[in-house]
């Protein structure tokens, strides 16, 4: 079982937490490099060059790694290390989640809106189901996720989905059979694991503008 309560299901390479000592499935960790300016990059893609240090993909696992130097031990040599780091990784993660719904969507993978949501959760070709985190609790009681480890993704606004979705916003919505289940899951359990979900600074953004914090309702094109 990796960090936070995820059961180890295919075959994933391993890797240590450079703070923690532990070792687990990469997809729970965060990659990191020393960039050309010798400051720390994070490497969500796992493709960049160099000598990757790597740490759980928990928020204050990664605050430790800023404040104590693991950073510097690990790639045994002074680096510069962002003080944000935490929220830069956040918002990183935040933006390739959106894309990767985004992806589905157009290929075909992905619907949103109650309706749609409902009736693909009970044809079975749901492997995801996606809700709000600023959504109601009532509204998003009404629906079940797919059966199997980690289906229910709520780690993202409904400013967030609805942008996955071309709508103002989006509280229900379900990532169907195909190539971007796995990921599209990986990536939601890193995020999870990062963002505090009661600061989520689309969901202030959203009611900063007036949209309605935890409204039922999915915007005028919200339906689809």
């Amino acid at each position: 079982m990796t960090r936070g309560g995820r059961v180890k299901e295919r075959d994933e390479p391993e890797r240590r937490c450079i703070v923690t000592r532990e070792t687990g499935p990469k997809t729970g960790l965060v990659r990191f490099v020393v960039g050309p300016d010798d400051e720390i990059v994070p490497d969500l893609a796992g493709r960049l060059p160099g000598r990757g240090m790597y740490v759980a993909a928990d928020a204050e696992t990664l605050r430790t790694a800023v404040k104590k130097g693991h950073f510097a031990r690990a790639a045994k040599q002074q680096v510069k290390v962002p003080p944000d780091l935490a929220e830069r990784v956040e918002a990183l993660l935040a933006a390739r989640l959106t894309e990767l719904v985004s992806l589905a969507r157009k290929a075909g993978e992905s619907v949103c809106g109650l309706e749609k949501t409902t009736a693909a959760l009970v044809s079975g070709e749901a492997v995801l189901l996606l809700q709000a985190a600023d959504g109601s609790e009532r509204e998003r009681a009404r629906l079940r996720p797919p059966a199997g480890e980690n289906s229910l993704v709520t780690c993202l606004s409904a400013h967030e989905l609805g942008l996955a979705f071309a709508r103002d916003r989006v509280i229900h919505a379900a990532v169907l059979a195909g190539g971007l289940g796995d990921r599209i899951r990986d990536d939601a359990l890193r995020l999870s694991g990062i963002r505090d979900r009661a600061l989520l600074p689309a969901a202030e953004e959203s009611a900063a503008a007036g949209v309605g914090n935890g409204s039922a309702g999915e915007g005028s094109r919200g339906k689809g």
